[in-house]
C-alpha cells in the first residue's frame, strides 16, 4: 500500500476538519508566552502558564489558509525536538479542533472559579483533554510539529493491533531485526526464537522495544508497508500534523507529530480492548533464549519486564499517579522526553500529552504531566473548552448519514464485542487501594469491548465518545 502523497486529497481533509472545528464556539481565551529554549534548566520569566497572560485576538475568525501540507514536507526548522536553542513554534499552525488550538502559546479560559494553571511547566507543547467528550480544556502550542519519539508507537499499535490474534506465533528471522537504530530501546528479541503476538506487544508497550516493533512490521509486509499504513491511518484519524518515517519512533528526518495528534491517536487506541490492557500492564514475564540445561535438555526460561511509564510503575522520585491507566512514553536525542497519559478520577477520564520539557531534571515529563492531570481534574466542569478532539473521518461521515455508525474493531484480530459500559455510555470505573496483585500486573480489570456508540448507533460531531469500562482499577504490588 503506497504512502499517501496526494496533496489535493490532504487539503480536502484539512479543510473538512477546519469546517468541523468551527462548530465549537469558543469564548475569549488567554495566551501565555511559550517557554524560551535556553540552555539553562531554570524556566525563563513568563514561562509558567499562569503568568504574563494576555487576551487573545478576535476568536471568530478562522485562518483562510491551512498550514503547509505536513505530509509533503519534511517539517519546519521549528519542528526539531531538542536541538536549536532558539526554537519557537510557527506563527501559523493547524486549526484542526478549533482556531485557538492553532495559536502559539497557552490557550485556556481562566474565568472566575477556574483554577490557575500550575507553575513550572517547561514543555514545548502540551494538551489536557476530556477523553470522553473530546473537549480540550487547555493547551500550549497544541499543533507544533515536533519529534515524537516512542509515543509514535501508539499509532503503530492502533494501526496493527487488529491484524492478528494474540496467540499467533512467529519465528524470528535475522532480516526481521535489520535496520534497528543505534542505541534503540530493546526488549531482548532473539533470532530463531518463536514468540506469540501477545509477547511482542508486551515488548512494544512495556519496554518500548524497537526490536519488537521491527518483528511485527516484518510480519506486516515490511517497514515500508507499515509506515505507509501508519500514515494512512493518521489521515483517517485527522492527525494531520503527523508524518511517519520510522515505525518505532526512532529519530528520522522529517518525522513529526504534535501534542494534539498524539492525544487523538491515544484516544483512538483506547477504544480497543487489547490496547487498553497492554498500555495498563505494569509488569509481565517475557520469553528468554532457549538454552541447554545440565542434562542437555533444551529449556526456555522467562524474565520479568516492567513498564517504563513512571506514572504507572512509579520511581524513586515520583509516585504512581492515582487513577493512571497508561498510555506511552518516549525519549530520544531529537525529541527529548515525550508522554501521553490517560487517568480517571471520580468517573472523569482525562488525556494529557506533554512534549519535550526544557527542564532536564529526572522524570520531568511525568512531573509536568501529573501537574496537568491535577489541574484538569480540578478544572473539569468549570473551565470552558478551547477546542475539541475531532472524530475520525469515517466516524464523522457515518454520523452525518442517517443510521450511520462509526464502529471500530474492539481487539486484536479485528473482532468486535458488545459494549459493557454503563447504560448511559459512561465508563464503569472504581479506584482501589493497596494490596497485592496476581497475573502479569495489569493496572486495570478491563472488561469492555468495542466503542460504545451513541443514540441510534450514530457518531455525531460534538457529541460524547465514551471509552468503554476504561479504568476499573485492580490492586498492584
Amino acid at each position: 500500500m503506497p504512502a499517501p502523497k496526494n496533496s489535493i486529497r490532504r487539503s480536502l481533509l484539512v479543510t473538512s476538519a477546519i469546517v468541523l472545528s468551527t462548530a465549537l464556539t469558543a469564548p475569549a481565551a488567554f495566551a501565555a508566552p511559550s517557554p524560551s529554549a535556553g540552555s539553562s534548566s531554570k524556566p525563563s520569566a513568563g514561562s509558567s502558564a499562569d503568568s504574563s497572560a494576555t487576551a487573545s485576538a478576535d476568536l471568530s475568525k478562522s485562518p483562510s489558509k491551512k498550514p503547509k501540507d505536513s505530509k509533503n514536507s519534511k517539517g519546519s526548522k521549528d519542528s526539531k525536538g531538542s536541538k536549536g536553542s532558539k526554537a519557537a513554534p510557527p506563527a501559523k499552525m493547524s486549526t484542526v479542533g478549533g482556531a485557538l488550538l492553532g495559536r502559539a502559546g497557552t490557550q485556556v479560559n481562566l474565568a472566575s472559579g477556574v483554577p490557575v494553571l500550575p507553575k513550572g511547566l517547561s514543555a514545548r507543547s502540551w494538551i489536557v483533554a476530556d477523553a470522553e467528550s473530546g473537549e480540550v480544556l487547555a493547551a500550549h502550542n497544541a499543533h507544533w510539529q515536533l519529534a515524537p519519539a516512542s509515543t509514535l508507537k501508539m499509532l503503530f499499535a492502533d494501526t496493527l493491533l487488529p491484524k492478528w490474534p494474540s496467540s499467533t506465533e512467529h519465528e524470528v528471522e535475522p532480516s526481521d531485526l535489520a535496520g534497528i537504530g543505534s542505541g534503540s530501546s530493546m526488549v531482548g528479541i532473539k533470532e530463531d526464537e518463536t514468540y506469540t503476538v501477545h509477547d511482542l506487544w508486551l515488548g512494544v508497550f512495556l519496554r518500548s522495544g524497537n526490536d519488537a516493533v521491527r518483528v511485527l512490521a516484518a510480519m506486516n509486509g515490511g517497514v515500508e508497508n507499515t509506515v505507509a499504513e501508519m500514515n494512512e491511518h493518521a489521515e483517517e484519524l485527522q492527525a494531520l500534523d503527523t508524518v511517519v518515517v520510522s515505525p518505532d519512533g526512532y529519530d528520522a528526518e522529517g518525522q513529526v507529530s504534535s501534542a494534539y495528534d498524539l492525544t487523538l491517536i491515544a484516544r483512538s487506541g483506547l477504544q480497543k480492548k487489547d490496547f487498553r490492557e497492554y498500555a495498563s500492564t505494569v509488569r509481565a514475564d517475557f520469553p528468554g533464549e532457549t538454552r541447554k540445561n545440565k542434562k542437555g535438555k533444551k529449556v526456555r526460561e522467562s524474565f520479568e519486564i516492567q513498564n517504563t511509564n513512571r506514572l504507572l510503575s512509579g520511581d524513586y522520585d515520583i509516585p504512581v499517579y492515582q487513577g493512571i491507566a497508561g498510555v506511552k512514553n518516549g525519549n530520544t536525542t531529537e525529541a527529548g522526553a515525550t508522554f501521553t497519559g490517560v487517568a480517571e478520577q471520580d468517573g472523569r477520564v482525562l488525556l494529557v500529552t506533554v512534549m519535550n520539557p526544557e527542564k532536564k531534571e529526572g522524570n520531568q515529563v511525568y512531573k509536568e504531566t501529573a501537574k496537568l492531570f491535577d489541574w484538569g481534574f480540578e478544572a473539569a466542569g468549570k473551565v470552558d473548552p478551547v477546542g475539541e478532539l475531532v472524530p475520525p473521518r469515517s466516524a464523522a461521515q457515518a454520523g452525518a448519514r442517517p443510521g450511520g455508525a462509526g464502529a471500530s474493531p474492539g481487539e486484536a484480530g479485528g473482532t468486535g464485542e458488545g459494549a459493557l459500559g454503563a447504560a448511559d455510555g459512561r465508563p464503569v470505573a472504581s479506584a482501589a487501594a493497596g494490596g497485592g496483585a496476581g497475573g502479569v500486573g495489569t493496572a486495570l480489570a478491563v472488561t469492555g469491548g468495542v466503542l460504545v456508540l451513541l443514540a441510534g448507533g450514530a457518531f455525531l460531531v460534538n457529541r460524547r465518545w465514551p471509552l468503554p469500562d476504561l479504568v476499573r482499577r485492580r490492586p498492584r504490588p
